[in-house]
């Protein structure tokens, strides 16, 4: 089970964070685009509105596997099980003005759905440590082996 702790640097590295990209398999392979971040915190499932006439809700019903990043200050990789969300309540609470003019719609739209990442596993690279960067370049120079220079950390976060 994922450590209090890790859920608390993961929430402290994506909160600022506007924008992520969702990553989606489709039968040509990987396709990755643009999502707005919900202003929730983070505790293990990540959310995102989209429209059931889109591409990716599509490649969700078809395989659940996906990947979440983010870039800022420091950078986020989170893989995870997607699914698609209905509720009505979930969807009203997530809400908010900025969609209708996004979407041009409202929560109750039934074309409207939430997509659910339930993370399974999540990697960061804490971009503040100046030290971690210039080992990791030297080595990475040098020829050596960069992963000694613990640029990232790894976080399981399945049951």
């Amino acid at each position: 089970m994922i450590k209090q702790e890790e859920l608390e640097t993961l929430r402290e590295l994506i909160k600022d964070i506007d924008t992520a990209m969702l990553t989606t398999v489709t039968d040509e392979g990987l396709v990755s685009r643009p999502m707005k971040t919900q202003e929730v915190e983070f505790d293990g499932d990540l959310y995102f509105f989209t429209k059931k006439e889109t591409n990716k809700y599509e490649e969700i019903k078809h395989d659940q596997d996906v990947n979440v990043s983010y870039a800022g200050k420091s950078y986020v990789s989170v893989r995870g099980r997607a699914e698609i969300v209905e509720d009505l309540n979930k969807k009203k609470e997530l809400w908010s003005k900025a969609y209708e003019t996004i979407m041009q719609t409202s929560y109750d739209d039934p074309n409207v759905v939430l997509i659910k990442i339930k993370a399974e596993a999540a990697e960061y690279w804490d971009s503040g440590n100046f030290v971690k960067k210039i080992a990791f370049l030297y080595k990475r120079m040098t020829g050596q082996d960069s992963k000694s220079a613990d640029v990232n950390e790894t976080v399981e976060l399945k049951n």
